[in-house]
């Protein structure tokens, strides 16, 4: 397994990155101030992660997807040990993310990671994507942001 920077967003990239958000625009948008990383076992992109800088100190977590062969098998938790270790050593202090406050499994990932709850966006969801979405039988609504001390 090996994890890499992306250079060029693939079609293959946004197969994955459409499976964490499905707004190919808010995706595009983010990409241009973003950074990737790619996880692959020989030649086969098993899930990437996306960062955007907020300022000197803080990143943010953008998009996190895994191919669903390669779900609940420890790699999104490679991954963001992967890019917590990389933006410390690049003086980042603090990594925040989004997630909506109907994704339990991802809810549970990103505690298990030592990020804590700070906000409600309420109607995120909502304001900012044409369809309803709808996880665990709930509609998504509100967007719930957790961070995490980068610091040691």
């Amino acid at each position: 397994m090996k994890i890499a920077r992306i250079k060029k967003y693939e079609q293959a990239h946004f197969q994955l990155l459409l499976l964490a958000d499905p707004n190919r625009h808010l995706i595009e948008q983010y990409l241009k101030s973003s950074f990737g990383f790619e996880m692959l076992e020989g030649e086969n992109l098993i899930g990437l992660i996306v960062l955007t800088p907020i300022d000197q100190f803080k990143i943010e977590l953008k998009n996190l997807a895994i191919d669903p062969k390669y779900q609940h098998q420890g790699y999104a938790q490679k991954l963001i040990h992967f890019v917590t270790e990389y933006a410390a050593q690049r003086n980042y202090h603090e990594m925040v993310v989004g997630t909506g406050t109907t994704s339990f499994v991802q809810l549970y990932l990103y505690q298990k990671m030592n990020f804590r709850c700070f906000a409600v966006k309420t109607d995120f969801f909502i304001d900012n994507y044409s369809k309803p979405i709808f996880e665990n039988g709930l509609q998504l609504r509100d967007m719930l942001l957790l961070h995490k001390n980068l610091l040691k």
